[in-house]
């Protein structure tokens, strides 16, 4: 079995689901399938620093970059446009038993939808959550435009749509698609256990060692609702606390955020640290004593279930499409997109610490459980060679 996976970009700036692709085909492979990535050079308004036009490891997976068309005109530079990435696949794409594309209104996954349709290779979609309500108003009319006369159809045509949660599953479906789809979440490589991670992360940012930190660890962008973190925690003068900010965003957005820190009075209360990865991430997790995260909307929330992996317990808001099972399973706490409604909830951590523990630990054997990536590679093989010998496609839970 060979499959091909394409996306936009596997840039670490572009955040979750790019680096999501890069382990669910490491963890495919390790799973004996032959899998490989096709992709841009895309680093947001950069290009990586990559060998174009072959395959090469990259991250320990097998990769095909091509150039990305970089004009000055930002909307074009984000289409990711690659006249190479085209002839290649045209080219190519018959080597393989199905591809598996990933994100939407891009040129990469367009033109992949296509071309995979005029050489009779099935393909599944999984769009990111850009089918989302919340993703859709953003730049509505230039979406509403390009779903209705292109999207809509590749989307269609497709054996199926993959969707990472049920959540998104609901907001997918007002749009009538005729495609069936499946859900299957994300999956997570636990890291190893940092030894004295809570001491070690308050030496590192000179606190006192019992001072609670309470972590935002994302992409930062206006979707991950910043806005109402920050003032919620802004109205918690009686209590002690630092909350660390761990993530980059365009540096406009970036600078937005400085001064919502400064107009809310918590910038001396608060580390922004920028983008983390590796031990250094690790330790931020495995240090902190909530994760936070009131998005607007997120079809899945990978670094939410980063958090619950290592027992840090977490406040999410109903936009995290992973709310629901942090509520059932009392993984942490679930707050309405709402200021008040936040600073209740952290308050009401702050006071009684010792519930949220107890949280983290049922969190911790719940994700090793259901979400590693070994799991979730084995219940999507399944899915492949159903749709590979035209099959209904069934996954096992």
């Amino acid at each position: 079995m060979k499959i091909l996976h394409i996306i936009p970009s596997v840039s670490s700036i572009r955040g979750g689901p790019s680096q999501a692709v890069l382990e669910m085909v490491r963890s495919l492979r390790e799973n004996d399938i032959d899998a490989e990535i096709l992709t841009t050079n895309d680093n947001g308004s950069g290009l990586l620093d990559v060998p174009l036009r072959k395959r090469i490891e990259y991250q320990n997976v097998p990769v095909y970059f091509f150039p990305r068309f970089s004009p000055p005109i930002h909307p074009i530079r984000e289409f990711a446009f690659s006249r190479e990435f085209t002839s290649w696949l045209w080219e190519n794409i018959h080597q393989y038993d199905l591809v598996h594309i990933h994100a939407i209104f891009s040129y990469p996954s367009t033109v992949a939808m296509a071309i995979a349709r005029r050489k009779n290779i099935p393909y599944i979609i999984r769009p990111l959550g850009q089918l989302c309500e919340w993703s859709l108003k953003q730049s509505v009319l230039r979406k509403d435009i390009y779903l209705n006369l292109i999207e809509k159809f590749n989307l269609n045509q497709a054996q199926y749509i993959h969707l990472t949660s049920e959540l998104e599953q609901q907001e997918v479906s007002h749009l009538e698609l005729k495609a069936p789809n499946f859900i299957l979440p994300h999956g997570l490589k636990i890291p190893a256990t940092v030894p004295e991670a809570h001491e070690k992360l308050r030496k590192q940012l000179k606190l006192p060692d019992d001072e609670p930190i309470i972590l935002f660890l994302s992409r930062l962008h206006p979707k991950k609702g910043l806005d109402y973190l920050i003032p919620a925690l802004s109205k918690l003068t009686d209590y002690r606390f630092t909350l660390v900010i761990a993530g980059s965003g365009s540096p406009e957005y970036e600078a937005e955020i400085e001064l919502l820190l400064e107009t809310n009075n918590i910038r001396n209360r608060t580390h922004v640290t920028g983008f983390l990865q590796g031990e250094i991430k690790d330790l931020f997790i495995q240090g902190s004593d909530l994760f936070a995260l009131t998005s607007h909307s997120e079809n899945f929330g990978v670094a939410v279930l980063e958090a619950l992996a290592v027992g840090l317990p977490v406040l999410v808001t109903p936009g995290v499409a992973l709310a629901s099972v942090v509520q059932e399973n009392k993984l942490g706490y679930v707050a309405s997109l709402d200021i008040s409604a936040i600073t209740s909830i952290i308050e009401n951590y702050l006071i009684n610490p010792q519930e949220a523990k107890e949280m983290g630990t049922r969190a911790r054997q719940l994700i090793i459980e259901q979400y590693t990536w070994n799991s979730i590679a084995k219940r999507l093989i399944q899915v492949y060679t159903d749709i590979i010998q035209n099959q209904t496609i069934s996954i096992d839970k």
